[in-house]
């Protein structure tokens, strides 16, 4: 019942009219509380409120009532749910927090005490847990929870000029680039091999499509892949211990002596070097 009138009211609200959603509501709230007060009938022996008529539907109304709004706070609060977005979680919610509100109109002393105290207990359960959940999150649980390979995370010291900054990471890849005032910014991507899936020759280097490409041997281990066509670039690619570093330079002249300096100077990345990390979304 609960995900019943929770899935009409939604399909309301994609009306584009107020008076649309709240005139659904108000009939689901209605048709709610009529099942309710035909439930009552079996609640009657405990609950001496619903003996008679007019009892019925103040006891319908009441569980009706207290019982949607403490499943729709409690889904709301609830992170691991994703909010209202989750509507199979309105199943154990509302079950949870109907039998609550009706339990409160039980007429023991003992039972209301006993209800009021999972009552709180559940609700500080939640706030906690919605508590916890809004806290910034640890390097360390960020890297775990979006599956980041720790090895790819390695940056070259800045050259003279320019200034670091980290612009995401993942499961195989990561990326970093390099600013400097007037100068085109030079973008770091280290990856696990087989990430490209651009065609190569038989020296890995890139089938040209629409556009002239040269590669050469630029010493020390790395391969200058030079782009000639709509978008003129080059890339000065390094394999090592794994991976394969990219640094792609814009513009004309490029700074290839800054690029050749930031691969002969690869390092893992330090902690506070990859906080820009947790400003971005982590899965849940």
């Amino acid at each position: 019942m609960t995900a019943a009138q929770f899935q009409v009211v939604l399909v309301a609200f994609f009306a584009d009219s107020m008076l649309v959603a709240i005139a659904v509501f108000i009939v689901v709230a209605a048709v709610v509380v009529s099942l309710l007060a035909g439930f009552a009938v079996a609640a009657a022996p405990f609950a001496p409120l619903a003996r008679r008529m007019r009892g019925r539907w103040v006891w319908a109304a009441g569980v009706y009532a207290f019982g949607t709004v403490a499943t729709v706070g409690a889904a709301g609060l609830e992170p691991s749910s994703g909010g209202l977005s989750h509507s199979l979680l309105l199943f154990p919610w509302g079950g949870a927090c109907y039998a609550l509100a009706a339990a409160f109109f039980l007429p023991s002393t003992r039972t209301r005490l006993a209800t009021l105290g999972v009552t709180v207990a559940l609700a500080a359960g939640i706030g906690y847990d919605a508590w916890a959940a809004a806290q910034p999150p640890t390097l360390d649980a960020w890297l775990t929870a979006n599956r980041v390979d720790r090895a790819l995370l390695r940056v070259g010291e800045p050259p003279t000029g320019y200034t670091l900054r980290i612009n995401g990471a993942g499961e195989h890849t990561f990326g970093a680039g390099y600013e400097r005032p007037g100068a085109p910014d030079l973008h770091l991507a280290v990856e696990h091999p087989g990430q490209d899936t651009r065609r190569t020759d038989a020296n890995g280097c890139p089938v040209p499509i629409g556009e002239t490409i040269r590669c050469t041997d630029d010493g020390n281990g790395r391969q200058l892949i030079t782009h000639q066509g709509p978008y003129d670039r080059q890339e000065l690619r390094l394999r090592q211990a794994g991976l394969i570093h990219t640094v792609t330079l814009a513009g004309h002249p490029a700074d290839l002596p800054a690029a050749r300096q930031i691969l002969a100077t690869l390092r893992p990345a330090t902690d506070v070097e990859l906080t820009p990390l947790l400003t971005l979304p982590m899965r849940r």
